[in-house]
């Protein structure tokens, strides 16, 4: 990120992450799932420019194919929070879109969370984490982590959180060429939602910078089921079988591998598929824009 001035933030990274585990363990009395997970921020995503404007208007100047300028998380967002502070200002947005939609990269909730840790910067807020983050919850389940900015591991519908500490790794995330719809796939009758719950201590017993991650605990309950009616993503799974242990994140439909260093992992990347997306990122501890609220 550039550095900041009384009307404009450029470059604001809005991070990807990864779910290192994905536990369904129930379903609540309002149709929602219980979850357990640990959702790791990655040092790749969409980058986001804000200009302040004096007039109380809320634009996207960038098209995002798909996505009418209305129906976008940043544009619900800004006016979110316009509504619960009623501040004068408005905000116009430019988005350079990089990850895909539809992957499980929580592409749509990061940049959500960007635009509230942005504007409670830019419109002069100072809002606390926690009410960024209560807000975050009304725009999708996955933004209040975003909010949050560090590895969590998360209950509920993701949105009781606690920080936990991991060595760094670097990840090879594949991108197979579908799109996966969320709700869908929550709504299929396959789906397991009797997950024994865990505990964060059960999670952390097993993490170490050697183990080899991430069959050392646990699996993403979503994954049988996204792999058997998606074949491009049931064949990324199986490439990595010969080669590292490799989980799907959220709901798909993107893979990852984890490696201790990037160059492991740059070699694993040279043996893709010519035809298939991928990148390879480092971990992130904590969201670029993490000062940006009080705690």
């Amino acid at each position: 990120m550039t550095a900041p001035s009384n009307d404009s933030l450029r470059h604001c990274l809005a991070p990807a992450k990864l779910n290192l585990f994905l536990h369904i363990t129930g379903r609540r009395p309002d149709g929602y799932h219980s979850l357990q997970t640990v959702f790791q921020l990655l040092d790749w995503g969409d980058y986001l420019n804000f200009t302040r404007r004096d007039d109380g208007l809320v634009t996207r100047k960038t098209d995002v194919p798909g996505v009418p300028e209305a129906d976008d998380l940043v544009v619900r967002a800004a006016r979110l929070l316009q509504q619960h502070t009623g501040t004068q200002y408005g905000v116009e947005i430019e988005i350079d879109k990089r990850l895909p939609m539809g992957a499980g990269l929580g592409g749509g909730s990061s940049d959500a969370a960007t635009t509230l840790l942005a504007l409670n910067r830019l419109w002069g807020l100072a809002l606390s984490r926690e009410v960024l983050q209560n807000l975050g919850l009304q725009l999708g389940a996955d933004v209040p982590f975003f909010v949050f900015g560090q590895t969590a591991y998360a209950e509920g519908v993701g949105e009781a959180l606690q920080e936990v500490k991991l060595p760094q790794r670097f990840f090879l995330v594949v991108n197979p060429a579908v799109h996966v719809p969320t709700a869908a796939i929550f709504s299929e009758k396959i789906l397991t939602r009797n997950t024994k719950a865990a505990t964060v201590i059960d999670f952390l017993a097993q993490q170490r910078s050697d183990a080899k991650w991430p069959d050392s605990f646990g699996r993403n309950d979503m994954q049988a089921v996204v792999a058997k009616k998606y074949a491009e993503v049931a064949q990324v799974l199986e490439w990595f079988s010969n080669l590292a242990p490799a989980r799907m994140t959220g709901s798909g439909a993107s893979v990852f591998a984890a490696f201790t260093s990037r160059a492991e992992a740059e070699r694993a990347q040279a043996k893709l598929p010519a035809s298939w997306k991928s990148v390879v990122t480092a971990s992130l501890d904590s969201h670029p824009l993490f000062a940006f609220a009080s705690s």
